[in-house]
C-alpha cells in the first residue's frame, strides 16, 4: 500500500464517522469530570456494551494530549467488541477504527492512520443503503448518540436525533430505544424547558424491551413522579433497588425520587452509599447539597418557635450544603447549578463576598447553554435584590436574563420577578425610569404594544437621550 500525501489523508479522515468528526468541542466539555464519569460508568454501570465508553474515553484522552493512553483505550474497545459483539465485529468496529486513524494521524504515524482509514472505508462499502457520501448504519448512529448524550446539555437535541435515525432502521432494538428514551428525558427536564417533549412513552417502551435496565427504570419512576403518578413511580424505584444493578446510578435517582417526595433524610442516606462507590461524582455531591439545603429550610421554618435551639443545627446544615456544592463545582467546572446553589448558600450564611465571588465566576463561564445563562442571571438578580438591597442591579440582571432568546421555565420566573420589582418601585416612585423601561420591555415581549408604547414614552420623558428606549419605541410604532 503506497502512502498518500498528508493533505489527501486528512480529507479522507474527515469523511469517517467517529468522535473526531462529530463536532464534540473541547471548550464545551469539562474533560476531568467527563473522564471520571466514564471511568465510574465502566466500573459500575450495567450495560450490554462498554465499547462506547472506551471509545469516548479515548477521545477525552486525546483532547488531554495523551495519545498513547487513547490508543490503549481503543485497544480495550477492540477487545470488548470481540466479546460483546462477536457476530458484528466489523460493523461495531467502524467507529473504533475511525478513532484509531485519527489518533495515529495526530501522532504523525501516517501509514497506520491510512491503514485504519482504509479498513473503515471498506466497511462502509459493505453497508446496505450506503454510498460514499451517505452512511446508513444504525450502530454508528447509536454510538454517536451516546457520545453526544455524555458530553452535556448542549448536545442533547443532536443525541435524540441520532437515536431516532437508528430506530427508523431497527425500531425494536433495546439499546437504541434506551438511548432515545434517556435523551428525551433529558430534554423533558422541567428545569430547562417549558415546551417539553413527553419522554413517558419512550421510557415505558425502553423498560418493556429491557426490563433489566434499572437505570432507565429509575428515570421512568422520576417521570411518573413528575406527572403525579407517584405510586406507580415508587413501584419502579423499589424494583430497581431490589435488582441493585448499576447500583450508584440507581441509588442517585432513587434518592432524587425520595427527596422530591419530601423525604430528604432517606434520600441523603441513599446518596451517601452511592458516594462511597463514586466519590468524585459532581452529581452526587450536588444532590447531597440539595438534601442539606432542604433540611436547612425545614429547620429554618421551625426556628420561629424555638430560635436559639435550632440555630446551631441550621448553621451545621448550611456548612454541610456548602461543602458538597463546592465539591460539585470543583469536580465539574461547568456545572452551573452547583455555582448558583453554592452562592445562594453562602448568602444564606451571610457570607456575601464569597457569594459574590461564586456568582462572578458563574457569570463569566464560557460555552454554557442559554438556559444556564438565564439561570445565573435570575439567581444573581435575586441575590442583588434580597441580600445586597441593590434593586437597580437586580433589574439589570432580570432584564439580561429575559433578553436571552430561549424558551425555558426560568424565562417566566425572570419576567415575573422583573414585573413585580418594577411595579413595586413605581408604586413608591412614579418617576423611576428604569422601572418604566423594564415594564415597556415586558409588554413588548408579551405583544402588548399599546401598553409598551405608553411605558417607553414615560421612560423617554425622564431620559430623552436613551437610545434603547428610542429604538424600542420606533420599532413599536412601525409595527402598527
Amino acid at each position: 500500500m503506497s502512502q498518500m500525501p498528508r493533505n489527501s489523508l486528512k480529507i479522507i479522515l474527515r469523511q469517517l464517522k467517529c468522535h473526531f468528526t462529530w463536532n464534540l468541542l473541547k471548550e464545551d466539555i469539562d474533560l476531568l469530570n467527563l473522564e471520571d464519569t466514564i471511568i465510574d460508568q465502566i466500573e459500575f454501570l450495567d450495560m450490554k456494551s462498554k465499547v462506547t465508553l472506551y471509545n469516548l474515553l479515548a477521545y477525552v484522552k486525546h483532547l488531554k494530549g495523551q495519545n498513547e493512553e487513547a490508543l490503549r483505550c481503543l485497544k480495550h474497545a477492540e477487545e470488548r467488541i470481540q466479546v460483546e459483539h462477536a457476530d458484528q465485529v466489523e460493523v461495531r468496529s467502524l467507529v473504533t477504527w475511525g478513532n484509531f486513524a485519527w489518533v495515529y494521524y495526530y501522532m504523525e504515524r501516517f501509514p497506520k492512520a491510512q491503514f485504519y482509514a482504509d479498513k473503515v472505508q471498506k466497511g462502509y462499502r459493505k453497508l446496505p443503503n450506503s454510498s460514499r457520501y451517505k452512511i446508513e448504519c444504525p450502530e454508528v448512529y447509536c454510538e454517536e448518540g451516546w457520545a453526544l448524550l455524555k458530553c452535556g446539555r448542549k448536545y442533547y437535541e443532536r443525541a435524540k436525533a441520532c437515536f431516532e435515525k437508528a430506530l427508523k432502521i431497527e425500531p425494536d432494538n433495546p439499546e437504541f430505544n434506551s438511548g432515545f428514551a434517556i435523551a428525551a428525558y433529558r430534554l423533558d427536564d422541567k428545569e430547562y424547558s417549558c415546551q417539553r417533549v413527553s419522554s413517558l412513552d419512550p421510557l415505558r417502551r425502553a423498560v418493556e424491551l429491557n426490563p433489566d435496565n434499572t437505570f432507565v427504570m429509575a428515570l421512568l419512576a422520576l417521570k411518573l413522579q413528575d406527572l403525579k403518578q407517584e405510586a406507580e413511580g415508587e413501584r419502579y424505584i423499589r424494583e430497581a433497588l431490589e435488582k441493585m444493578s448499576s447500583q450508584p446510578y440507581v441509588l442517585r435517582y432513587a434518592a432524587k425520587f425520595y427527596r422530591r417526595q419530601n423525604s430528604p433524610s432517606k434520600a441523603l442516606q441513599l446518596l451517601k452509599i452511592a458516594l462511597q462507590a463514586t466519590p468524585t461524582s459532581a452529581f452526587l455531591h450536588h444532590q447531597i447539597g440539595v438534601c442539606y439545603k432542604v433540611l436547612m429550610i425545614l429547620v429554618k421554618q421551625s426556628t420561629k418557635k424555638r430560635p436559639r435551639e435550632k440555630e446551631k443545627e441550621k448553621r451545621e446544615l448550611i456548612q454541610s450544603a456548602i461543602f458538597h456544592f463546592r465539591a460539585a463545582m470543583e469536580q465539574n467546572s461547568m456545572f452551573v447549578f452547583a455555582y448558583t446553589d453554592l452562592a445562594n448558600m453562602y448568602a444564606e450564611a451571610g457570607q456575601y463576598e464569597k457569594a459574590e465571588d461564586v456568582f462572578q465566576k458563574a457569570l463569566h463561564l464560557q460555552h454554557v447553554t442559554d438556559e444556564n445563562k438565564q439561570q445565573v442571571h435570575f439567581h444573581y438578580g435575586r441575590f442583588q435584590e434580597t441580600h445586597r438591597k441593590s434593586e437597580d442591579a437586580a433589574i439589570h440582571h432580570y432584564l439580561e436574563g429575559v433578553k436571552i432568546k430561549v424558551e425555558s421555565s426560568i424565562t417566566s420566573k425572570l419576567i415575573s420577578a422583573l414585573q413585580r420589582l418594577a411595579t413595586r418601585r413605581l408604586y413608591e416612585n412614579a418617576v423611576d425610569v428604569k422601572s418604566w423601561g423594564a415594564l415597556g420591555f415586558i409588554h413588548k415581549l408579551k405583544g402588548q404594544k399599546r401598553q409598551a408604547i405608553e411605558c417607553y414614552q414615560r421612560a423617554l420623558k425622564l431620559d430623552p437621550e436613551n437610545g434603547d428606549y428610542i429604538s424600542a419605541l420606533f420599532e413599536l410604532r412601525l409595527s402598527f
